[in-house]
């Protein structure tokens, strides 16, 4: 088997992970035997496919021979009826009259998706299982977005499992009066699945466009099913406005900045979607974390060049952010705003009296990248040499190590 061909099955198989779980799981009604049944097609695959070439519906040869190990399995430890039974309890049939849009569009997927999502789950575990099963993200990439050791995050995803089987959690998208208050985990869990395939960590391509795909078909379907919500307006918004720059970013195998990204490469059929949604949000008038963002990203893709940025605009949006959501990370967006507007040198003791207030900016990437910035402007290149080394030390991601790495050399 060449590499080529192995690494071939192996992004089949991540594609369609989301797919091939929530199957499996709706079927079998059990989270472990859905993995595990997963992971014997995957092993199958690498067996046949390099010689038999990869099926015209590898989603569907995946999902058969999935089922049918899980069968096999089942058989083995005679406990098919049980299990049956427990699928029985877990996934609900009935319909529901007020979700007019699933009546429709049955998605597995979805239901999955509020299942991981269910209020008896702690906050970091329904994000962290629904991105290891819905997201087919590792263990490892999903502690990387939570700035936690590995071994945590799996212990994290296995309480969380034994949760779901332990308390009966049922599999189906919740009745319409208690989606409101489900709903706020479902986005953050969107959120974090298009950032990992936007900036995608590891080896292996430095933008995940299965992910980004995921996460905005997902927001579509909350979207039509919740049109007067607007956090789930802003969040679609705002990853259209984000997606429209994908094509930008990375040239060469190298990340491009947004001041440097050739904007008619952008998608201006998603920019003028994206501003749609912002201006339904605006008639609401019941600003939130996501539709501030969005308005953010609308400000920035409604300049027709980088100097033409209206940075007075965007201060003021992150200064209304901070009021929602004053977590450090929008304070160091905050700054880079500031940076514009009042100097390199304002902006960098905002920046470092950031550090001293939250440690845990050491791990986070994108805080040595804005102080190296900062420094290099400021004409301190042996302290901004040491933030890009600082930066390159936790950053994976290979186009923007690539962009990091040559602006370091860069300084004199």
């Amino acid at each position: 088997m060449t590499s080529s061909t192995n690494g071939e099955i192996e992004r089949v198989f991540r594609e369609e992970y989301g797919r091939l779980i929530a199957s499996l799981v709706r079927r079998f009604g059990d989270i472990d035997i859905a993995e595990e049944a997963a992971g014997e097609a995957l092993v199958a695959a690498l067996e046949k496919w390099p010689e038999s070439g990869v099926p015209p519906n590898p989603g569907g040869w995946l999902t058969t021979t999935a089922g049918n190990r899980a069968i096999d399995r089942l058989r083995r430890e005679k406990l098919r009826d049980t299990k049956h039974r427990q699928a029985a309890e877990m996934y609900d049939d009935t319909p529901h009259e007020s979700l007019g849009l699933f009546e429709d569009n049955e998605d597995d997927r979805l239901r999955l998706m509020f299942t991981c999502c269910h209020p008896a789950l702690a906050p970091e575990a329904r994000i962290a299982l629904t991105l290891r099963l819905l997201g087919g993200l590792t263990v490892e990439e999903i502690a990387q977005a939570f700035l936690v050791p590995e071994t945590t995050m799996g212990q994290r995803i296995t309480r969380a499992k034994k949760k779901i089987a332990a308390a009966k959690i049922p599999y189906r998208v919740p009745e319409a009066e208690d989606l409101p208050a489900r709903v706020a985990t479902v986005l953050a869990v969107l959120f974090l699945v298009f950032n990992e395939g936007y900036l995608a960590s590891g080896d292996g391509d430095p933008v995940r466009t299965d992910l980004t795909a995921e996460a905005i078909r997902l927001a579509r379907i909350l979207h039509g099913l919740m049109p007067d919500e607007p956090e789930v307006t802003g969040l679609l918004a705002l990853l259209l406005l984000t997606e429209a720059r994908r094509e930008a970013r990375v040239r060469g195998g190298e990340l491009v900045r947004l001041d440097d990204q050739d904007r008619g490469g952008w998608d201006r059929s998603l920019i003028a979607e994206g501003h749609g949604l912002v201006r339904e949000c605006l008639a609401i008038n019941r600003p939130g974390r996501y539709q501030i963002l969005a308005a953010i990203n609308a400000v920035h893709t409604d300049a027709p060049t980088a100097d033409a940025t209206d940075w007075t605009q965007i201060a003021a949006l992150y200064d209304q952010l901070v009021q929602v959501d004053p977590s450090p990370i929008v304070a160091l967006n905050r700054a880079v705003a500031i940076a514009e507007l009042d100097g390199p040198e304002v902006a960098l003791a905002q920046v470092d009296k950031l550090a001293e207030a939250a440690p845990v900016l050491a791990s986070y990437h994108a805080f040595h990248v804005t102080r190296a910035d900062l420094l290099r402007r400021l004409g301190r290149s042996a302290d901004a040499r040491e933030a890009y080394d600082a930066a390159l030390a936790v950053c994976d991601n290979t186009a923007e190590r690539a962009y990091l790495t040559r602006r370091r050399d860069q300084l004199v």
